[in-house]
């Protein structure tokens, strides 16, 4: 696949001419989009107008005296145009810059090298659809399952169990047959690691009926399933898939993974096409496909809820009220429904469903982030898009229903194209095995390692995160993150990674983590990543100054190592120490721990 070039901005010698030294912001007056530019004795620089972090827009940075750095309007994210260097968070990302062309007439031309779309490779005409042919059932959060012809495709299974350790679980309750629909499936697509997605509990069930299913991931840094081996669930038939590609599964069906443009290194989504007919899922990701996508599918589905972080309702101090979260929540979510709402009006699908955004913070623990953390209404976005595209069709799906892709492309205004639930069936989960699943959490507590202190440093030095300056403070609590008085508390000095008993003296950032004891445990032991923790409202943050510390939280949520640490070598080190003089027992491996 070659590359094009593609120009966005032409501006004539006159407008060149008025450049000011510094930051420069323009709008291409055909389809309003911005651009900055940044001028200076040696010559110009450029980029879009769109923060990386979330694509937030950026303005004039007033506190900025030099004129070099402009500030994101969504989490006054900081870039300096000078370097295209994010600062604030500092070492954090790149902004991708466009060429600048200087043309003989004195004017300029914006360029951006793209590879072409990689889905008009080979263009397919569609065929009509018959009724029955193309059947798309809703089943839970972000699971789907996509009936295309004689195949059954799914998307992301989370049937069963809760996500991101106990924080979060399935607010809609899958039909009765759901498990079964999963192990009769053809092939299965697993957008991202998270837990909401690659849901190790559904997956033990698929492994033990049907191990050899074939499962398709994308080519992710982080290899989608890095904890496979480790979870004990026995899959055969997992594929890892180059982005930008048709897969092709017979002569009518072949789906493409593409990328995310913030988060590379772990979330994908996909185009599914059968017979010409295109179905895209853009799933979690924040740009897909840096913002390329293929315009005018059948059916596009995205999520839309907001609330997948524990971004601001862990956070206290400072700033930190209840008001304030409250405020900012409901601005977040504002903002987010309107994004939504005009990629999905840029896209101009023929169909458009919310989805992927429905889970609940159902453990009566977490009641104050159920009440705190209200997410976006599918039947919201929908309404909003129906004002600003009334040409799309739009769905709200309940669990158990059904949109026939033929019967909906031929009349899109025709009731029958969509088949509810039963009356009576449920819709919403009332119950959730909560002990079963916490239970196994807290089993990490009463571990072997934990009952020497040493086991903190073997942690953090296997975490491999330093020079940087940080200090931590971390206090095992509760679950109601009250201090435990035999729990450990204690301070992490990333500058040299060393354990000091007070904070330093040297100017320093500083970050207090409260984690509930069951989970940070379990993490620790298991060497999952603190997403558990973070996403999954499981610990209380405050922090001074109080600024995102993008390459510490990076590191513990996407780049911890793959393998989780060597306890029984740790074990074979505390006990030496202790006990020079008795002969040593081959350690029976998980000896010092029941894992369940």
């Amino acid at each position: 696949v070659g590359s094009s070039t593609m120009v966005l901005l032409s501006l004539d010698a006159e407008a060149v001419g008025s450049l000011k030294d510094g930051v420069n912001f323009q709008k291409n007056p055909e389809d309003r989009k911005c651009y900055i530019i940044y001028k200076t004795s040696n010559g110009l620089k450029a980029c879009k107008n769109q923060c990386k972090h979330q694509g937030g827009l950026f303005i004039k940075d007033i506190e900025d005296l030099d004129g070099r750095t402009v500030k994101c309007t969504k989490h006054n994210w900081k870039l300096n145009v000078s370097t295209m260097k994010y600062v604030n968070p500092p070492d954090s990302f790149l902004q991708d810059e466009l060429e600048v062309e200087i043309l003989d007439d004195g004017g300029l031309q914006l360029i951006e090298l793209s590879p072409i779309d990689p889905w008009l490779d080979d263009p397919r005409e569609p065929l009509e659809l018959q009724e029955g042919e193309v059947k798309v059932t809703y089943l839970t959060h972000a699971c789907m399952e996509l009936q295309l012809g004689p195949r059954r495709f799914m998307f992301d299974p989370w049937l069963t169990g809760p996500a991101f350790a106990r924080g979060w679980w399935l607010l809609h309750e899958p039909p009765a047959d759901s498990l079964d629909r999963l192990c009769a499936a053809d092939l299965i697509y697993i957008s991202h690691m998270h837990s909401d997605h690659l849901s190790y509990p559904t997956l033990k069930v698929l492994s033990e009926r049907r191990p050899d299913v074939p499962i398709y991931v994308g080519d992710t840094s982080r290899a989608v399933f890095w904890y496979l081996e480790q979870s004990q669930v026995k899959l055969t038939n997992i594929n890892v898939v180059p982005f930008g590609v048709w897969q092709n599964i017979d002569e009518d069906l072949r789906f493409m993974i593409l990328m995310d443009g913030v988060h590379p290194e772990m979330d994908t989504c996909i185009i599914v096409e059968y017979k010409g007919h295109m179905i895209l899922n853009t799933v979690d990701c924040t740009r897909p496909n840096g913002g390329r996508l293929p315009q005018n599918v059948d059916l596009m589905m995205s999520d839309f809820a907001g609330g997948a972080s524990g971004f601001p309702m862990t956070f206290s101090g400072g700033k930190y009220s209840d008001s304030w979260k409250e405020d900012f929540i409901k601005n977040e979510r504002k903002k987010l429904l309107n994004y939504k709402a005009l990629l999905v009006k840029s896209q101009q699908p023929t169909i458009y469903c919310p989805f992927a955004g429905y889970f609940t913070e159902a453990h009566p623990s977490d009641r104050y982030i159920r009440d705190t953390n209200v997410k976006n209404s599918a039947e919201d976005l929908n309404a909003l898009i129906n004002k600003l595209a009334p040409n799309i069709k739009t769905w709200t799906p309940k669990p158990g229903s059904v949109l026939d892709l033929g019967v909906a492309l031929r009349d899109p205004t025709n009731s029958e194209a969509i088949t509810n639930p039963p009356a009576g069936a449920k819709i919403y989960k009332d119950s959730w095995d909560f002990d079963l699943y916490v239970d196994e959490l807290n089993s990490a507590i009463s571990c072997e390692i934990f009952k020497h202190q040493s086991w903190i440093q073997f942690y953090y030095t296997w975490a491999g995160f330093q020079n940087y300056n940080l200090v931590v403070r971390v206090i095992e609590t509760d679950d109601e993150f009250e201090t435990l008085t035999d729990g450990y508390d204690y301070l992490v000095d990333f500058l040299d990674l060393s354990f000091p008993t007070k904070r330093p003296d040297r100017e320093h950032s500083y970050i207090e983590v409260k984690n509930r004891i069951g989970v940070m445990r379990y993490v620790v032991l298991h060497g999952r990543l603190w997403d558990d923790l973070y996403i999954g409202f499981q610990n209380r943050i405050s922090r001074d100054p109080d600024i995102y510390h993008h390459k510490f939280w990076n590191h513990f949520q996407t780049e911890l190592p793959v393998d989780r640490p060597d306890w029984d070598q740790f074990l074979q080190q505390e006990t030496s120490i202790q006990e020079p003089d008795t002969p040593q027992e081959e350690p029976n491996q998980w000896s010092y721990c029941v894992v369940l």
